[in-house]
């Protein structure tokens, strides 16, 4: 939460979303840290294609058609970028995203060029809605399964 409020501060999100991620699907959240304070986050799951949860949700549960996988969060304190840890933990997500057809995100604060480094381009549809309250620079991209 400390990590989520200095990189995110305008998408706020309660402590109990991020548990109840973590208790449905642990393999997708990781955590890496530095002198013992957390520096890197990642929250990640399956979900319906197409259809990330809006911001500040709960999820309930993983649903059993989950088709896609979703990258909800990677953050990285602002004073420890360029050091590759977004790239280790994209790259262990990557490899349960493989597990699905496509990978999806929501790129927030410019980070859509990032991203596609791994693949990730705006799909050939738009997403009904807003960008699942994150935000008006919010763009939704895809990545499909590396063969």
């Amino acid at each position: 939460m400390q990590v989520a409020s200095v990189v995110h501060p305008g998408l706020p999100e309660r402590d109990i979303e991020f548990a109840e991620r973590a208790r449905l699907f642990p393999q997708g959240c990781l955590v890496l840290d530095e002198d013992s304070r957390v520096c890197v986050y990642a929250i990640s799951h399956p979900i319906r294609y197409g259809r990330p949860p809006a911001l500040d949700s709960l999820l309930g549960e993983i649903a059993s058609e989950a088709d896609q996988f979703y990258i909800h969060h990677l953050c990285v304190l602002s004073g420890l970028r360029g050091r590759g840890y977004a790239v280790d933990v994209l790259e262990k997500l990557l490899v349960i995203a493989d597990n699905y057809s496509t990978a999806c995100l929501v790129s927030v604060h410019g980070t859509a060029p990032f991203r596609a480094r791994f693949g990730f381009r705006p799909p050939d549809h738009a997403l009904p809605g807003k960008m699942c309250g994150c935000g008006d620079d919010a763009v939704y991209l895809e990545r499909r399964k590396a063969n």
